[in-house]
């Protein structure tokens, strides 16, 4: 590959990992980097009125990118209309550093400072202004964005919070310093097991960061401003007022030079330049020298500590906060507000399609060209996105007046875009169905959107936005069509319509590529040609739904546009598989025949299971009618079908005499298997596998010629078998996954995204239910339970809550979000309440009556809105007694918490609380006020542009990890950590995910410092990308404490451990298998009483969640017998210990490792007991200390605990991989020996890598190539089943789903498993897949540095008392993976 990465600290990127040069491998798919290009060299930047400094340029740089590097140098801003001058000749800024002459290391650059214009003047007075409001530690939260709360963390003296019992902001003000040293680092209470208390003011601590200071009175726009015409003719640009510190009032005059004082007063307008004023080019260099105290405040400005990119820069799209700033009123003013320069950039209306497709027609033919599309794609979207956020807002608010005269649909012009509500249609649902049609067009333009190597297709940006009830659709304008649109005579042809229903037959060049594209696009979706009756008569071809037009744009781009019913239909929900009849397929008798008895003779249908109609209750109806599959069912389903086309092609072919025998015969047999299969499948071709499906079929109203008729007919068995499948397959395998996860979804946006993952719809969450509760086990899958039953609830509720809002006047927003909550969460909460608290608080405030209690939303009771929600829930659920009849039944029945599902529905809704202690039990008094309620926020739904090459980079990363190579995988990593840092900054979910995978190859690597700086990145990439209390902020957190332990920082390790334990009681609660993870974790960091607290609690949990033989229970048992052991309790001890051998001996059988340690652990607590006996009996009690202190774990055995607790490194599964492995090798030499070939000695396997690999000792299995996955951990069909035992015995600590291989959705991190075939099993993943016996990896994988049988100590080693135990012959190797025995080989 020719392609160069052109590495560096600017040009839109940062050089993000440091320690080593990125020198890949060679190959197609290895992305190389020239040693030359990435070299920096110094030059020193002179002029304009800044200090001499050296500047590390790169050679590759363009001479603007240069500049952009030194505009944000502190020693720079906030200067700015600068150019780069070399020995006196202004440098062109599109050039390259590396082709001007002259230009060498210790060259003298010059800033030059160029006359402004006036818009680039108010440029320079915006940038000047941002930089003096100086960002307070609360401005995120008043913003509504999540804050990054991990530097208030490390700098905090105490864990968490210096409050045990949180009460109020002030108690914790006054009191922060005096528990901070009193609590000496034991937990709070609230963190311990067993407590019920949830306060959410530990979970936004107050942060050291003092609020900026003043540096200005005030600074305004003057009252003379704008200058009149005479002086416009002179170069006055504006007036501008100033009032100092001192308590001076200055006017100044914006020229092309720059600044200066003027001579006017508040009463006398004289433009005329003040005596001894000088002409200042930057804005702050004038106010440094009018106002002494402005200096001294600005050069401690400009000398304060910078801080990382990822924390001062701005994300690329809003990621909500639910809680806000404790306090609602506003603690500074803003002294700028009046300068206009934020309202002189939205005045400039934007061409947000132009700017869109001229990003995406950016050329591709390079690595550095791809980065910079990818850059500009991203940054053109996330202002688009910015921009509706605005726009609703403004939309719904009343600010924008309709350019329709249609009350019903009105549409919103604003800032470019085009906004509306859509078109309410009967035969789609109504209202429901009209939000439906806005979401599915999203999915739509997103599916067309990441089509790969589609150039010339191009679809317009698009957006969703909820806000106060209301969606709105909004999408950039579409260009003038081509021809003469005035016309209204004129033919849809003439008028750029080129392909639809109504596009009429017509022939052109342009139809004929547009129709190629189509073609293309319809072969990666899966889509099948098909032939439809338009409403004329007319038989219509086409590659798309039946909504979908093509157009050609007066720019010259194809556009498709109405792309929402682009899936196939999901046959479970429609319509017309419970009345065919009135689908038109040419076929009547089949259409009588159905009519008699449809609950029995649809599910007689071709497609459908047996019996599938009485034990599922399916097909049915739906409150909508544009039920679609997923991309991703559509994918599994596929995989499916060819996994049974290969079966039946192996049948018929044995049948036949055989495989061999059939492909060295010249007859038929070999044709007619592959018919024969293709036919029994479904496949639309009768000689290859091909599985298209027709979009249109089970469509109300659409009608197909009789020559359809066969096709018709299968495309609805296909249908009907894709809708069976996700009963019949995906949710079994989901439930049966969460079984064996201690990862399992912790709320409902990683349960939503686990069930994505495969393919399932969230309309499905009524069946989960019913397989969970049809379930032996039940009981263990409670977690998945709670939170299936808190999504429908909380779905329901919104979908209530914007029918309320709709009734509510602005002024009363506030009250009536306030009156909804109480209803929703207070059980038989009375209105009655609420009016009269408001109107005490109105009559203290002098406002009079209060709220009226006529209006319609503060006679809302309790009970009612549990009736509402309850029937939402039956119709779209299909649950009819699952809720209760009151919140008190949720939290009763099933373990949920009023404050988990508050944190949701804030998170769905866009409501932002202020942060206090909320006592939602309270039935006295209403537990939310309006005073609560600080806004409701938008919340955008927006396009992903992806980050192709970074992406490309990361996966080869990840199947380095499958075959065990740790060096290339981090060389790999490096390059994708750098490939995000040039594309997005870091700000993105997979920056964060590359980051924590990062991070785990380091730590391995025996790179402990580079592990933890790696991941201090990735706790705040999560927190403000993703959020501060995700489930993956969750998870990054506990990481970070394992590395931050290994570094000897045990405080922070432990303050880490118990921030996740805390946002995971506030996101779900303690029932939960994750919670065992971290319990398990503080149990070992702890030194005080609370840690038997901690083990205890985690043993409870995993032996109730997995039952007393898994692997998680034995690990549990086992740290429980060490903490025993040192406190000298050793006939617990023997307890715990017998527990965990008995289930080491379940799992993996007498002779493996494991099983022999654990009981040689055993056997040594046994002898100290005996000795200790012996010694009291002799001595007395004098030598029991010292006894116990010979069972004490080291610090090096904890580490080791912790990387085997939260899944770094893990246990293999079984002995019976090793034997594969012998077997294999037996098999293949006598092979070779029949063939005649001389065989290399040493082990030879399918993932074979040379002696000598430093990331490996010796060769592992190859894994199928992984892809990206979600929360919930899920399996993958490897292509090759082998028989490696006990798959469901390992910990998970990331243990996100997975999806068919080329097709994931990239969510969060998730487990990889490179032990995949027979080999020395190195460097092993943890392997999630329990059904299939899958080596299969998922993506941001975990990994498991195994342990030789011979020369290095197993776990149960590791954790016995003594470290010296066993042989002791191991040693660490180069790349951190435990030592490897004489032939190589290693296992845990």
């Amino acid at each position: 590959m020719k392609d160069k990465v052109r590495r560096g600290g600017g040009g839109g990127g940062r050089n993000q990992v440091k320690p080593d040069a990125i020198n890949l491998p060679g190959g197609d798919d290895a992305v190389g980097i020239k040693g030359d290009d990435n070299t920096p060299f110094p030059v020193k930047i002179q002029g304009a009125g800044v200090e001499p400094f050296e500047l590390q340029a790169h050679g590759f740089w363009l001479v603007q990118d240069a500049l952009m590097t030194l505009l944000s140098r502190n020693e720079v801003h906030p200067r700015t209309s600068l150019s780069l001058s070399l020995a006196g000749a202004i440098l062109d800024p599109l050039a390259e550093l590396q082709t001007i002459k002259g230009l060498k290391a210790g060259a003298i650059i010059r800033l030059v400072e160029e006359p402004y214009t006036s818009h680039t003047a108010r440029l320079h007075l915006a940038r000047a202004v941002e930089l003096l409001r100086a960002s307070g530690p609360q401005d995120a939260l008043r913003e509504g964005r999540s804050p990054s709360i991990l530097e208030t963390l490390i700098h905090a003296q105490t864990p968490d919070s210096s409050l045990p019992n949180v009460k109020s902001l002030k108690r914790s003000l006054i009191n922060a310093k005096a528990e901070s040293t009193n609590q000496d680092g034991a937990p709070p209470e609230y963190l311990l097991p067993g407590s019920s208390e949830r306060p959410l003011m530990a979970l936004l601590p107050h942060s050291s960061q003092p609020e900026a200071p003043s540096y200005l009175r005030d600074l305004s726009l003057s009252c003379w401003n704008p200058p009149p015409g005479h002086r416009k003719m002179q170069g006055d640009f504006m007036y501008i007022t100033m009032l100092t510190t001192e308590g001076r009032r200055y006017d100044i005059t914006s020229c092309p030079k720059g600044f200066f004082l003027n001579r006017s007063t508040e009463d006398v307008f004289d433009p005329r330049p003040a005596q001894s004023s000088p002409v200042c080019h930057c804005f702050t260099d004038l106010l440094c020298h009018i106002s002494p105290a402005f200096k001294q405040t600005f050069t401690t400005l400009k000398n304060r500590p910078q801080q990382p990119p990822v924390e001062a820069m701005p994300t690329p799209y809003h990621t909500l906060s639910w809680l806000g700033p404790p306090c609602t009123s506003r603690s500074h003013k803003n002294t700028f507000s009046r300068m206009g320069v934020d309202e002189q950039a939205a005045s400039q209306v934007p061409d947000w399609n132009e700017e869109l497709q001229a990003a995406r027609d950016l050329p591709q033919g390079s690595l550095e060209e791809r980065l910079q599309r990818d850059k500009a794609l991203l940054q053109v979207n996330s202002a688009f996105v910015r921009a509706v956020m605005q726009g609703a807002e403004n939309v719904v608010d009343g600010f924008v007046e309709p350019v329709n005269g249609n009350p019903e649909d009105p549409a919103f012009l604003w800032s470019g875009l085009f906004m509306s509500q859509g078109a309410t249609s009967a035969a789609f649902g109504g209202e429901r169905g009209r939000r439906v049609a806005q979401r599915l067009e999203l999915k739509g333009v997103q599916a067309y959107s990441d089509l790969d190597g589609l150039q010339g297709l191009h679809t317009l940006p698009t957006a969703i936005v909820d806000y106060r009830g209301v969606r709105l659709s909004a999408q950039g304008l579409a260009p003038g069509l081509q021809g003469p649109s005035q016309d209204q005579e004129a033919t849809p042809a003439s008028r750029g319509l080129l392909y639809g229903v109504n596009a009429g037959p017509q022939e052109s060049p342009h139809r004929r590529r547009l129709l190629a594209l189509l073609a293309h696009a319809a072969k990666s979706l899966s889509l099948q040609r098909h032939v439809v009756v338009a409403s004329n008569g007319h038989q219509v071809p086409l590659f798309t739904s039946v909504d979908a037009q093509g157009l050609l744009g007066a720019d010259g781009r194809f556009y498709l546009l109405d792309v929402f019913r682009s899936f196939p239909a999901d046959a479970n929900f429609c319509p017309e598989v419970e009345t065919p009849n009135q689908t038109v397929t040419g076929d009547e008798e089949s259409s009588k025949s159905c009519k008699e008895d449809e609950g029995q003779k649809s599910c007689e249908k071709e497609g459908w299971p047996e019996n599938y109609h009485s034990n599922c209750g399916l097909p049915k109806s739906f409150p909508h009618s544009l039920c679609r599959l997923r991309l991703e069912l559509v994918q599994a389903f596929i995989q499916h079908k060819h996994c049974q086309f290969t079966e039946h092609v192996r049948e018929k072919l044995d049948e036949n005499g055989g495989f061999e025998e059939c492909a060295t015969a010249c007859d038929s047999r070999s044709t007619d298997a592959v018919r024969a299969a293709c036919k029994e499948v479904g496949s639309v071709s009768d000689i290859i596998f091909e599985m298209r499906f027709n979009p249109n079929v089970f469509s109300p109203g659409i009608s197909f010629p009789p020559g359809e008729n066969a096709s018709t007919k299968l495309q609805e068995r296909l249908l009907r078998e894709a809708a069976a499948f996700i009963i019949t397959h995906q949710i079994p395998a989901f439930v049966q996954c969460c079984l064996h996860s201690n990862e399992a979804p912790m709320d409902g946006a990683s349960l939503k995204q686990a069930l994505h993952q495969r393919g399932i719809n969230l309309r499905y969450l009524g069946h989960l239910i019913k397989a969970i509760t049809q379930s032996e086990h039940k009981e263990h899958l409670r977690h998945i339970m709670r939170s299936a039953i808190g999504e429908i609830f909380i779905r329901s509720a919104r979908r209530v809550f914007n029918v309320f809002l709709q009734g509510v006047d602005v002024p009363c927003l506030s009250a009536a979000v306030s009156h909804f909550l109480c209803c929703l969460l207070v059980p038989h909460f009375m209105p009655a309440q609420v009016g009269e608290e408001s109107k005490k608080k109105s009559r203290r405030r002098g406002r009079g009556a209060g709220v009226s209690e006529n209006t319609p939303w503060s006679m809302l009771t309790g009970a009612e809105l549990w009736n509402l929600v309850c029937q939402d829930a039956a119709e779209t659920y299909d649950i009819s007694d699952r809720l209760g009849s009151g919140p008190n039944h949720l939290v009763e029945h099933y373990g949920l918490q009023k404050l988990s599902l508050l944190r949701e529905f804030c998170l769905k809704t866009g409501v932002q609380l202020r942060l206090r202690d909320y006592s939602l039990d309270n039935l006295n008094k209403a537990p939310i006020s309006p005073d609560d309620i600080l806004h409701i926020f938008p919340v955008v739904k927006q396009i992903q542009m992806p980050t192709v090459d970074a992406l490309k980079a990361y996966r080869a990363a990840q199947n380095s990890i499958q075959k065990g190579l740790l060096d290339q995988a981090h060389e790999h990593l490096k390059e994708a950590v750098y490939l995000f840092g040039r594309v997005c900054d870091d700000l993105h979910a997979e920056a964060c995910f590359c980051h924590g995978l990062l991070a785990k190859v380091a730590y391995l690597q025996g790179k402990t410092a580079e592990a933890r700086s790696i991941q201090l990145k990735a706790v705040v990439i999560s927190e403000r990308v993703l959020g501060f209390d995700h489930p993956n902020t969750i998870q990054q957190y506990a990481l970070l404490g394992v590395y931050a332990y290994a570094g000897g920082e045990t405080t922070l390790a432990q303050k880490c451990f118990l921030r996740a334990r805390l946002l995971l009681l506030t996101v779900h609660g303690e029932d939960h298998p994750y919670i065992a993870t971290l319990d398990s974790c503080l149990g070992l960091l702890l030194t005080e009483d609370q840690t038997g607290r901690f083990l205890k609690n985690a043993l409870r949990l995993n032996t109730s969640f997995f039952g007393p033989t898994d692997l998680h229970t034995a690990l549990s048992q086992h740290l429980l017998a060490q903490w025993t052991c040192s406190k000298g309790d050793y006939r617990s001890a023997m307890t715990h210990e017998k527990e965990a051998l008995t289930a080491f001996t379940s799992l993996f059988g007498e002779d493996h490792q494991q099983s022999r340690c654990s009981k040689e652990f055993l056997s040594t607590i046994t002898k100290q007991a005996v000795k200790v006996e012996r010694t009291l009996r002799q001595a007395g009690g004098d030598s029991t200390e010292q006894t116990v202190e010979c069972l004490s774990p080291t610090s090096d055995t904890i580490l080791e605990q912790l990387v085997l607790v939260t899944g770094i490194r893990r246990i293999t599964q079984s002995d019976r991989f090793q034997e594969y492995k012998q077997k294999h090798l037996e098999r293949k030499a006598a092979a070779a020996k029949e063939l005649g070939i001389q065989l290399t000695t040493g082990p030879a396997t399918s993932g074979f890598v040379r002696e000598g690999e430093k990331s490996l000792e010796e060769e592992t299995g190859c894994g199928k190539e992984a892809e990206d996955g979600g929360n919930s951990a899920t399996e993958n069909n490897s292509e090759q089943e082998l028989p490696v035992e006990d798959t469901s015995a390992t910990v998970s600590v990331n243990g996100h789903g997975v999806e068919p291989a080329g097709k994931s959705k990239h969510g969060e991190e998730t487990d990889v498993d490179s032990g995949r075939a027979a080999s020395d099993a190195g460097v092993e993943m943890a392997n999630e897949n329990d059904e299939m016996k899958s080596g299969s990896g998922e993506e941001n994988g975990e990994i498991n540095g195994d342990v030789d049988n011979k020369g290095k100590r197993s776990w149960a080693d590791v954790v016995t008392s003594k470290p010296t135990i066993a042989n002791g012959k191991g040693s660490k190797a180069v790349n951190g993976v435990d030592g490897v025995a004489d032939n190589g080989a290693t296992e845990e």
